[in-house]
């Protein structure tokens, strides 16, 4: 097999795994090193492929995802948590809304889909140019979150379900 055939190989394995698929893994099912499998993933995000690593694998966030609106609560010194578990699983933060009384819906666009983004977010946050939204509703906030399959958000929802932020899934 060539690079080439095997670069796209990798795409097909990962638009198949509705989820994220591990180096290793990678590797072992295409016969080469894991080391391979990381060159060719850099190849493959040379070609515009918008390839995400999270902690579970990788992902092609250009293949066809799905959102769900998840419902949470929980304090402000909990957000890192929350993000990086819907990021660790796969996930991205689109969005995060509240449902405030005199104001009505206020939302603000996120699309926090690492570690790294999680940490920028709240170092912006934690600079004191700015509070959380969810200040203003006493933690209960809404999330968008997008993913590339019905089972990374239901898992998603399992794990922040089992943090206890999760109240409920629209």
């Amino acid at each position: 097999m060539s690079g080439q055939e095997r670069r796209q190989e990798i795409l097909n394995l990962m638009g198949q795994a509705g989820g994220p698929v591990s180096g290793e893994r990678l590797a072992k099912l295409l016969g080469v090193s894991r080391q391979v499998i990381v060159q060719d993933i850099a190849l493959l995000r040379a070609a515009d492929h918008e390839i995400i690593a999270t902690n579970r694998g990788y992902l092609c966030a250009g293949q066809t995802q799905v959102s769900r609106v998840f419902h949470v609560n929980h304090r402000a010194d909990e957000i890192v948590e929350e993000l990086n578990i819907i990021v660790d699983f796969g996930g991205t933060a689109v969005d995060v809304f509240v449902n405030h009384d005199p104001y009505g819906e206020l939302r603000a666009r996120l699309d926090v889909h690492t570690r790294r983004e999680v940490q920028r977010f709240m170092d912006s946050i934690n600079s004191g140019n700015s509070s959380p939204l969810l200040t203003i509703t006493c933690g209960d906030h809404y999330h968008t979150v997008r993913a590339a399959s019905e089972k990374l958000l239901d898992e998603i929802g399992e794990e922040l379900l089992r943090h206890g932020f999760l109240k409920e899934t629209l």
